[in-house]
């Protein structure tokens, strides 16, 4: 859970998106997730317990159709959130504060993966020219026996070689020092978008 959902200010904040409408629990997971731009998501372990702790104490209440909970805000869940309409008010401030953060973070991730990426396809743009260029200029060599490799072997293992360091640059990272679970998944998110994107390079 990101720190500023920390000492239960995650149940004030539950409080307050149901206070717009009755919603389910995986609403309120989509909500929270654009509320912090796609960089946090509170899981369904995370969310439910509360929904079901507010219930308890009398906050929300809930209709159940179609084997889903529709959760809703009570009277006394009103008179808490005017009670604690300070503390809700330095929680949206904490909010942006976090989702600031985390935007740029996300965006120092994301530009040097995009330049990680935007430097091995202009070295694979060289490298392909290179090969075209020796293929002209060069004399045919004899035909090669099918067991051996083909002329991309080289440039195959000097991807190889690179996508190895890569590897070992990030396990290096990784190990540094102790990050959050938004970080990680932010990474994860970046790494993704990193492979998308030589997919569709090299296919």
């Amino acid at each position: 859970m990101t720190a500023v959902f920390s000492h239960g200010r995650l149940r004030l904040y539950l409080l307050k998106l149901l206070d717009d409408g009755p919603k389910h629990g995986y609403e309120l997971i989509r909500l929270l997730e654009d509320r912090f731009l796609g960089l946090y998501a509170p899981s369904a372990g995370t969310i439910y317990p509360r929904l079901q702790r507010l219930e308890v104490e009398g906050l929300v209440s809930h209709t159940a159709a179609g084997g889903r909970k529709t959760y809703e805000i009570t009277d006394a869940g009103r008179a808490e959130l005017r009670q604690r309409a300070g503390e809700l008010t330095a929680l949206e401030t904490d909010i942006a504060a976090s989702v600031a953060d985390l935007s740029s973070l996300a965006g120092e991730i994301r530009s040097e993966v995009r330049g990680s990426v935007r430097d091995l396809k202009r070295e694979l743009s060289e490298a392909t020219r290179q090969t075209r260029r020796a293929r002209w200029e060069a004399p045919a060599p004899p035909p090669r026996p099918t067991s051996t490799t083909g002329p991309q072997a080289g440039l195959l293992d000097e991807l190889d070689q690179r996508l190895a360091a890569f590897t070992a640059e990030v396990g290096r990272l990784m190990r540094a020092r102790q990050f959050s679970d938004t970080q990680l998944r932010t990474a994860i998110r970046l790494l993704d978008g990193a492979l998308d994107g030589l997919r569709r390079l090299l296919r």
